[in-house]
């Protein structure tokens, strides 16, 4: 559709933008349920006929996976609800993930943000994906041929699925191991519920299975499963286990009781969710505690508006950064991804949020956390203290969320031998292959900590290069004498 004129030309001119509608504070933090309202489908017309089909759509290339945006915002605008699902699943394997909890960069590429608020690119996508399925539209899609090779999957997050999908559509056999009960990895126990529903995981891996993609939980390659299994069966294998070493804080009481990692804390009560019951002699709860979280990221927001529902005494969120501006700073000028002030959800509903200050130390009582001494600090890189702006609060419960610093190192990635880029990652070629032949690497195992769409747009990145492979490897088997009739 590149170079059609949109329905509506003037209608960034004629409507003003508008999101959905968050349910009120007082009823959301009662339940776990999603916390977006829907919109009417006129109003989601209009937002669609906002998009200027830009000359160059930098929208379209500010998106990791490349989305074809002005196309299916047009499409929108039309009414034409079934083409539009076509055109979002040609470049994104799952837009019901991304549709809810991708930050958007692409709209903080969109041209029209130069000077007016930019188009809801995001809930439009949400709003496509949800309406194919309501509408049934979005079905298994098995391949008409197989081609007899074989492909294991390690992980089964957003780039390890997107690679599964390609490369099972492919016709290859794919095989996704998992080392957790179920399947989703980040996705299941990371991301929490009242963010991403886990029905909606679920709806999709409905559809892989039916494709032929094969699931296999509880199996931790290097551990239960052997390496040399996987590199015996298989034609290729795809490392896609994520980026799991947490960045530590390395302060005296570190060792304290009620100090834990967000990956401790968030998926505990993502299993409470789904009816699992948590051991109380692990069990991690912020009710009728002071909580402190470290950390002013998307994985402490996640902590802060998990906090909110489990009725704590207070919340306190502090970020070593200072605060940005309200908006965007002209250091990042557009198209650039803006330094700016990010107010989500989970603010929204409470709790104290405070910059500049650094974690000194933990004491406590009992072998337990009771009160956390910070300093206020000046500006990166230095992030020196200010003089006489110590202060000691209490806390109960300490959630670390300041990110990661990439794979575990023991185990698979150890026995397999991977050469490791300089930042710990598994380092790979331009074809997304490691040092070790049929050994391939995709998402935050590869680039590191990133975002979900990140992870989409590598994980089928990783299979076009492995499907690549397996095809030579095909052609190198045929005897040369088969070969040399063909081409005569």
């Amino acid at each position: 559709m590149r170079g059609c004129k949109m329905g509506k030309t003037t209608g960034f001119l004629d409507y003003s933008r508008e999101l959905a509608p968050r349910r009120p504070v007082t009823q959301r933090v009662n339940d776990w349920f999603e916390i977006y309202l829907d919109l009417p489908e006129e109003t989601l017309k209009k937002q669609g006929a906002r998009c200027m089909d830009c000359g160059v759509p930098f929208c379209q290339t500010g998106c990791p996976v490349n989305n074809l945006i002005p196309d299916w915002n047009d499409l929108i605008y039309r009414g034409r609800w079934k083409e539009a699902v076509r055109q979002l699943h040609a470049t994104n394997n799952f837009p019901e993930f991304t549709g809810r909890i991708c930050p958007a960069p692409c709209e903080a590429s969109c041209v029209l943000g130069i000077n007016q608020p930019a188009v809801t690119i995001k809930q439009n996508e949400k709003n496509i994906v949800e309406r194919g399925f309501e509408e049934g539209w979005i079905r298994p899609e098995p391949p008409k041929v197989r081609t007899g090779r074989k492909v294991a999957i390690v992980g089964s997050g957003p780039a390890g699925l997107a690679a599964a999908q390609q490369l099972c559509r492919a016709g290859h056999a794919v095989v996704v191991y998992e080392k957790a009960d179920r399947i989703g990895g980040l996705l299941r126990y990371g991301i929490p519920q009242f963010k991403l529903e886990k029905n909606i995981i679920d709806r999709r891996l409905a559809q892989m299975s039916a494709e032929g993609v094969k699931f296999v939980t509880g199996a931790e390659v290097g551990k239960n499963v052997s390496v040399e299994d996987l590199r015996r069966d298989f034609d290729a294998v795809v490392l896609a286990g994520g980026s799991e070493h947490p960045r530590d804080l390395k302060v005296p009481g570190r060792e304290l009781k009620g100090i834990h990692y967000a990956m401790e804390y968030l998926p505990q009560q993502n299993r409470r969710c789904l009816g699992d019951t948590v051991d109380s002699s692990i069990e991690i709860l912020a009710t009728g505690k002071r909580v402190v979280i470290i950390g002013g990221g998307d994985t402490g927001a996640d902590c802060l508006g998990t906090c909110h529902r489990q009725r704590p005494l207070s919340v306190h969120q502090f970020e070593i950064m200072p605060k940005p501006p309200d908006e965007r700073s002209p250091q990042t000028p557009w198209p650039l991804w803006p330094m700016q002030l990010r107010t989500e959800a989970a603010h929204e509903e409470g709790g104290i949020r405070d910059w500049s200050i650094a974690t000194t130390k933990f004491s406590g009582e009992a072998g337990s956390v009771k009160h956390l001494h910070a300093v206020r600090v000046g500006p990166p890189p230095k992030f020196e203290p200010i003089p006489g702006s110590d202060f000691t609060i209490d806390a109960d419960l300490v959630l670390i969320a300041m990110g990661f610093l990439g794979p575990v190192r023991n185990g698979m990635i150890e026995q397999l031998g991977v050469v490791l880029d300089p930042r710990g990652n598994v380092a790979t070629d331009h074809n997304y292959m490691s040092s070790v032949p049929g050994v391939f690497a995709a998402g935050d195992m590869r680039r590191g900590q990133s975002l979900v769409v990140w992870a989409i747009s590598e994980g089928r990145k990783a299979a076009a290069a492995v499907d690549t492979y397996l095809r030579a490897m095909a052609v190198r088997s045929v005897p040369l004498a088969t070969t040399a009739q063909q081409i005569a």
